[in-house]
């Protein structure tokens, strides 16, 4: 079983990529996006900590997490993004590296895909075989996130600045899917990667 990862920046159609993969092989697609909500759902090993940063404010009804809460507590502050991305990822990168070795073990799938924005910054190219950069150009991505998203110019800037640089991307990656144009011409490139 062979472990890739995927990240790129935002708009670059990861999403779409990562469908089209899941439809088309043997696989496990696992995003770490999910995997953190799941790590922060009570009685999971991220519940009490970012509870006991955060406060008891930023719970539901239900006494769970809410992420809308969560996301307003931290919105702007970047000492306690910092502080919750300290708490998160060691558990996620923990959980993923569990999760790739049971599935070793298991044998089902040929491939497992890990999708991450923070792959790079996470140190993931030590965990994975190799890494996937899904590029899009940048205007391409900013009309994407305009149209699907409703994202403002300010917004896009803003997270625009927050993420790697093209190159750092390129850098880390031994595999490059150019998703600029029609997604047929992107599925193409991942059939000649993965011998589909």
């Amino acid at each position: 079983m062979k472990v890739i990862g995927i990240t790129g920046g935002v708009g670059a159609g990861k999403s779409e990529i990562l469908k089209y993969i899941r439809n088309n092989y043997n696989c496990r697609i696992v995003l770490s996006d999910n995997v953190a909500n799941d790590l922060k759902l009570k009685g999971q090993p991220g519940y009490q900590k970012v509870v006991d940063y955060l406060g008891q404010e930023i719970l539901g009804d239900d006494g769970e997490i809410d992420k809308s809460k969560m996301a307003a507590a931290i919105f702007g502050n970047n000492e306690k993004i910092i502080k919750i991305n300290q708490i998160m990822h060691p558990l996620v990168n923990s959980y993923i590296i569990e999760l790739i070795n049971t599935e070793k073990r298991n044998n089902i799938y040929d491939f497992l895909f890990i999708e991450a924005a923070l792959l790079i910054e996470n140190g993931y190219d030590k965990i994975v075989d190799e890494l996937w950069y899904i590029y899009a150009d940048v205007e391409v991505r900013r009309k994407r996130l305009r149209e699907s998203r409703g994202y403002s110019d300010t917004k896009i800037n803003n997270i625009l600045k927050s993420q790697l640089s093209e190159d750092e991307f390129r850098k880390h990656c031994r595999v490059v899917i150019d998703n600029s144009g029609e997604l047929d011409n992107a599925f193409r490139q991942v059939d000649a990667e993965l011998g589909g």
